[in-house]
């Protein structure tokens, strides 16, 4: 057994997707594919079928509470403010847009950890570099907004640094699904029985996700609407790969640039989509949680992996613990410390379909580099609450997942269909 430490930098690959692949650019015939429904998540498949026939979901803002957390421990100095804020109707980036603004800073020396859906009532944590600690006389009340959005500064304090992307560790939801309907009953107004049994059944359903966890899907925004992105990203690979240009640095300049990413969108929803439909096999074929020989496992609250040739006794106990998750590529060059079984599935899934061998040969030609992404997704501190009125089935859901999981995962278990 070998291990491995960053997750991140993996360089994970059993074979290029290039290699024996007839979906050339020549071949590929992007409106023979149903992009709408190759990107419609709803029809992923579960590994248990979803108690709850049909619920609407973001009836209203309030109805999808996202709360970052991001522990730290400020130091009360240093030329960074931090403020916490509260948002109803608003994206992230028009708030940077709005703070920038009023400190009179570039939007560049504005920080946030993470986009927060604007659909949605937001806490979340931004940063401020304010030189000389010279706040703006007016306090912060932007008028540039809609009557139905809002910002409340809840806490304020100083750091000695910026806030970046990707800091918090995790985010609280409090999800309301309201309208719910259980089943097909034989009456327009089910028995109270009826009514127990079904919600017995979506309370014994929460208890067990809640131990076992739900499959770690990329949810519907990644993909745009009826899957714009992949459409856009299908435009990108069809495009002749621009030359690359090296900037000299300055001969006095010792500061490391990093560089630029472009078509983050549309790589990363290439990316997405080839991992969803390998996480869809492995629910098929049931080793989304049990893992298969050859895999890279993830070390639960980490980035750290490690690959084993097979499965055994003490491998299945940490499994069944979820101290550990099997993983799956995020598509790139160099996915090589995936073998056997393992790689074998990711690559068939692959060659198998032309709209993913697309992708990937996109991704690869691009020197995209390959990734993990654990197929298990944990729930921390589950909990829900009934709250019916009129005749109407309304649940309130409220849990925590790591930073890059996505809540209409743990819905999509849930429910079949998500009215919104």
């Amino acid at each position: 057994m070998t291990s491995r430490d960053d997750m991140t930098d993996i360089n994970a690959s059993p074979q290029s997707a290039l290699e024996n692949n007839q979906f050339d650019n020549e071949q590929f015939d992007m409106a023979s594919i149903d992009i709408t429904t190759a990107t419609d998540t709803a029809q992923l498949p579960q590994p248990l079928q979803p108690p709850v026939q049909q619920a609407t979901y973001k009836a209203h803002a309030t109805d999808f509470i996202v709360n970052e957390l991001l522990p730290l421990e400020f130091t009360g100095e240093g030329e960074h403010l931090w403020l916490h804020i509260q948002k109803l109707g608003m994206n992230t980036a028009y708030l940077a847009k709005l703070l920038s603004e009023w400190a009179e800073i570039p939007l560049r020396d504005v920080g946030y950890s993470g986009l927060k859906d604007r659909h949605a009532l937001t806490t979340q944590w931004f940063s401020l570099r304010i030189p000389k600690k010279q706040l703006p006389a007016a306090e912060f009340a932007p008028v540039d907004i809609g009557a139905d959005e809002s910002v409340t500064i809840i806490d304020q304090k100083w750091h000695n640094k910026k806030l970046n992307r990707g800091t918090h560790r995790a985010n609280q939801f409090i999800i309301t699904l309201r309208d719910i309907q259980f089943a097909d009953f034989d009456t327009a107004l089910p028995a109270p029985e009826q009514l127990l049994s079904a919600k017995q059944d979506v309370e014994q359903h929460l208890a067990s996700i809640a131990i076992n966890g739900v499959p770690n899907y990329f949810g519907p925004q990644r993909f745009g609407r009826n899957g714009n992105n992949i459409r856009e990203a299908l435009s990108l690979f069809a495009r002749p790969r621009p030359p690359q240009q090296s900037r000299p640095q300055p001969k006095k300049s010792k500061r490391k640039h990093a560089p630029r990413k472009q078509n983050t969108m549309e790589l990363s929803a290439a990316r997405s989509l080839i991992f969803n439909e390998i996480l869809a096999l492995r629910v098929r074929d049931g080793s989304w949680n049990t893992g298969l020989a050859g895999e890279v496992f993830n070390l639960e609250g980490s980035g750290s992996i490690f690959t084993s040739e097979a499965i055994d006794d003490t491998l299945r106990e940490r499994l069944e613990t979820g101290d550990i998750h099997p993983t799956a590529a995020l598509w790139g060059k160099d996915n090589d410390k995936v073998s056997g079984m393992a790689a074998s599935t990711e690559k068939n899934v692959i060659q198998q379909n032309p709209l993913l061998a697309r992708l990937a040969n996109g991704l690869e030609q691009r020197d995209v580099k390959a990734q993990r992404r654990a197929l298990r997704l944990p729930i921390e501190a589950l909990y829900w609450e009934w709250q019916d009125k009129d005749n109407e089935q309304t649940l309130v859901l409220s849990f925590t997942l790591t930073t890059g999981s996505f809540a209409t995962s743990v819905l999509a278990s849930l429910v079949k269909q998500l009215i919104y």
